[in-house]
């Protein structure tokens, strides 16, 4: 097991890269946002709780230079992400020496990541394979949210349930992120139910700009449409919204892009070995694109 603060590696002109902090990694996520990603205010402790040996910072003397997420959700499943090098010193082999020293965190388990489309090549010589594409919708809504009938507020009676129809979505069981994601201050959940079970959940939660959704799981267009319109119910006339959607759900995208929202940008999923079973590739949102 890694500690904060324990040196992995010393390589590349000095390079040394240690496991993160919480506190060193609200640094990280203002890099990320520096950088376009538009993080959630409340994200990164759900984030860091989940697995604190899994967050890696290289530094060059005691400066920053590059940063890495390796998540263990389970024996069998991890999840890549915070892939970041200092804009200064790009092509300088200092992100390959972080990738290097934090890689073995996952172990044997199949690893999954959302990867820039011009890093699709690089990631696909290290073993991952392309599933899907991710697109970044956002924008002003142009028809205002309501209250939906069907759809409750997620309060601590809800958490079971709603974790319990999570585990379909990810490859691995995330309970206990779940349970951090729907409580975090700032966060707010509704579930849709029918007959007394959960039919679909979704979380909106303020980000740098505006407010971001994810996720925004639901079995039915009906489900999705009552979870979209409940999330959005309380924000104000021109409150920007951005979510991230699988390109397989068509008709998730046919709903947002009736809200207003169009594509700002695209990721691609990708997989270590054979691609764990879950229904990730039919979300109407995913949760983050930093931990899947």
């Amino acid at each position: 097991m890694n500690h904060p603060g324990e040196s992995l590696s010393a390589g590349t002109d000095g390079l040394t890269v240690s496991v993160a902090t919480l506190e060193e990694w609200r640094h990280v996520e203002e890099w990320a946002n520096g950088e376009g990603w538009n993080v959630g205010l409340g994200d990164v402790a759900c984030f860091h709780a989940t697995d604190p040996a899994g967050f890696f910072l290289a530094r060059l003397g005691t400066t920053p230079v590059a940063a890495i997420s390796v998540v263990n959700y389970s024996d069998t499943y991890a999840f890549m992400g915070h892939y970041l090098v200092h804009p200064d010193l790009r092509g300088q082999g200092l992100g390959l020496a972080t990738w290097e020293a934090a890689f073995p965190h996952a172990g044997n388990r199949v690893i999954g990541l959302d990867a820039a489309l011009p890093q699709r090549s690089n990631y696909e010589k290290h073993g991952f394979r392309a599933v899907w594409d991710t697109v970044r919708y956002g924008g002003v809504l142009t028809r205002p949210g309501r209250p939906a009938e069907g759809t409750v507020r997620i309060g601590p009676g809800h958490l079971d349930a709603v974790a319990a129809y999570d585990r379909d979505w990810c490859p691995a069981d995330r309970g206990d992120f779940v349970r951090r994601w729907l409580t975090a201050p700032g966060h707010v959940g509704h579930a849709r139910v029918r007959n007394g079970a959960v039919t679909g959940y979704g979380v909106i939660r303020p980000a740098q700009e505006g407010h971001r959704i994810g996720p925004l799981f639901a079995d039915t267009p009906e489900d999705a449409e009552a979870l979209l319109d409940t999330l959005t119910a309380d924000l104000g006339p021109g409150a920007g919204v951005s979510l991230d959607m699988p390109e397989p759900q068509k008709a998730g995208g046919d709903l947002v892009r009736s809200r207003g929202l169009t594509e700002r940008f695209r990721t691609v999923r990708m997989y270590t070995g054979e691609v764990p079973w879950s229904r990730a590739g039919q979300a109407y949102a995913t949760t983050t694109l930093e931990l899947g």
